[in-house]
């Protein structure tokens, strides 16, 4: 049965890759056609290479850390807020501001939780 799990999340993974690799290409063409490059584009691109970062990551080590999660999630949520630009409400940018300030302290609490420089000390594991 593990196997047959390991397998179906290696299977997964290359149709996530493949998918990601095809939304490149057409994204690409859309600008090349467009003829034009904005800032939301260049977002995109970096979502699709922070997938197929995520997708290495899994695939060398069989676990995922959350910052790269976190780092995807910031990164589509400040596309989404230049998308909309004038059109949204202006509350709402607030709402997501701040959805990106708790994911950017999250990620700074996790790169720090084993440091020294917050005052948490390990506990030694008993062998």
């Amino acid at each position: 049965m593990k196997h047959l799990i390991k397998n179906l999340q290696l299977g997964l993974l290359i149709l996530i890759l493949i998918s990601t690799i095809i939304a490149i290409f057409i994204e690409v063409l859309n600008m090349y056609s467009a003829k034009s490059v904005t800032l939301a584009d260049l977002l995109l691109m970096f979502l699709y290479l922070e997938v197929m970062a995520m997708v290495r990551v899994f695939w060398e080590e069989q676990s995922i850390r959350i910052t790269l999660p976190l780092l995807i999630a910031i990164t589509a949520l400040s596309r989404f807020i230049i998308m909309q630009g004038k059109e949204m409400d202006p509350s709402a940018l607030v709402y997501q501001s701040v959805a990106i300030l708790l994911i950017a302290v999250a990620i700074v609490v996790m790169r720090l939780r084993h440091s020294s420089k917050l005052g948490i000390q390990l506990k030694n594991k008993k062998k």
